[in-house]
């Protein structure tokens, strides 16, 4: 087997990433776009050791998965467009079934835990998403298809393509995960980068638009609270989601030792601790981006609050030097897809409080992490995938550790 080889295989599965995997002369071949079931014709592009990438050039026999796709970008045999979208061929159903396999599957492989049936909390599969990142189109290049409802004839802003290093910005005329307020932007043909940028945010909830171009600050309503934001910083893309999530961890804090303080970690503009602080005497807020933090000290309310502009391993050092090693009710950590440091991990394995609840955005590291928590102090009562990101193959988790030595 060789790149540029044409062969006809049957997709058996999906595989962390959103690829499905067929086999050729003894090789996993990872198809892009493809379903398990399809029968399809497909071209390899990159062949390495045990394993190959290919690309679809005809589906033989559709799998019973398959449903066309509603993006004018994507095609039903998965033609490179935008790169966003991997799984808008498959019926939603089926992907949240392959998102549970996914994180099952990283949690079994990296972690060395079995959990058999992670639990999949529905989203909108359309216009969920209230934050996107656009890429701004400076020249010439390939005009998409578009909606019969557009009015824009030259796009100016777009998403990268799935090409990896040859990637580049497909202009967009619609997109229909994106919150209605982005749709009607783009539809009308006046979204454009600010000078001098190639990349920007937008986001819109109920009519409030926020733009890194123009007016980016504004009150986001969550459950029964406004937070202020800002569109150039990090920022959960699914509201009606987080508002799920937030109501999770309520729940849990109303379980949790509310005589200890709350340690939220990765705190981002506090989002979190603005919801379950006042379930404790006391809440310490860890975050690196001292802007986002700035949003943070104005997100909680008055009260007993620590707030550190530190690393995770500037924390960690801190929490160690105590005389006393400190305690905490309940640990909230929502790190960004690297996942935990090193340092953090072996700290928190150590059980400084009795709940301890990972948010996490990638699998591979929530497993990795796992694993060496629960060889740990911990145990892992509860694993859950909350499909923020409908039509992709992105995965938003919650892993609740109890401490084992607090029954």
């Amino acid at each position: 087997m060789v790149p540029g080889d044409i062969v006809s295989v049957e997709v058996t599965g999906i595989v962390p990433g959103g690829a499905g995997i067929a086999r050729h002369q003894g090789r996993a071949l990872f198809v892009r776009h493809s379903a398990p079931g399809d029968r399809v014709r497909v071209r390899i592009r990159r062949v390495r050791g045990s394993w190959a990438e290919a690309a679809i050039l005809e589906i033989l026999e559709a799998s019973p998965r398959r449903v066309r796709p509603r993006c004018p970008l994507r095609s039903e045999a998965g033609t490179e467009g935008c790169g966003g979208c991997s799984f808008q061929h498959l019926d939603y159903g089926f992907q949240r079934e392959a998102k549970a396999a996914m994180l099952r599957e990283s949690f079994g492989r990296l972690g060395g835990l079995s959990w058999e049936t992670p639990r999949v909390l529905p989203s909108s599969p359309w216009e969920y998403r209230n934050r996107v990142q656009f890429h701004a189109v400076r020249s010439g290049g390939e005009t998409p298809p578009r909606a019969e409802s557009s009015r824009a004839e030259s796009p100016r802003v777009g998403f990268k393509s799935s090409g990896g290093a040859e990637s580049r910005v497909i202009p967009v005329h619609d997109c229909p995960i994106a919150d209605p307020g982005i749709r009607a932007l783009l539809r009308s043909g006046e979204l454009e980068a600010p000078a001098g940028r190639d990349r920007f945010t937008v986001y819109s909830r109920e009519g409030m638009t926020l733009r890194e171009d123009g007016r980016s600050r504004g009150r986001v309503r969550l459950r029964d609270r406004e937070l202020l934001m800002d569109a150039g910083l990090f920022f959960q893309s699914n509201a009606a989601m987080l508002e799920l999530l937030i109501g999770d961890l309520v729940r849990l804090a109303a379980a949790a030792d509310r005589s200890l303080p709350l340690a939220d970690l990765y705190s981002g503009v506090g989002t979190f601790a603005a919801f379950l602080s006042p379930c404790f005497p006391r809440t310490e807020l860890l975050e690196e981006n001292r802007a986002a933090l700035a949003l943070a000290r104005q997100n909680v309310d008055s009260g007993d609050y620590k707030f550190h502009a530190l690393t995770d391993n500037e924390w960690v050092k801190i929490q160690e030097s105590e005389r006393q090693a400190p305690r905490y009710g309940l640990i909230v950590a929502d790190p960004p897809r690297q996942g935990l440091s090193p340092p953090l991990r072996r700290w928190l394995a150590r059980g400084p409080a009795p709940l301890l609840a990972y948010v996490s955005c990638d699998p591979a590291t929530l497993a990795r992490d796992s694993g060496e928590l629960v060889r740990g102090a911990w145990e892992l009562v509860d694993l859950a995938c909350y499909d923020c990101y409908p039509q992709t193959a992105h995965i938003e988790s919650l892993a609740l550790f109890r401490n084992r030595h607090d029954r």
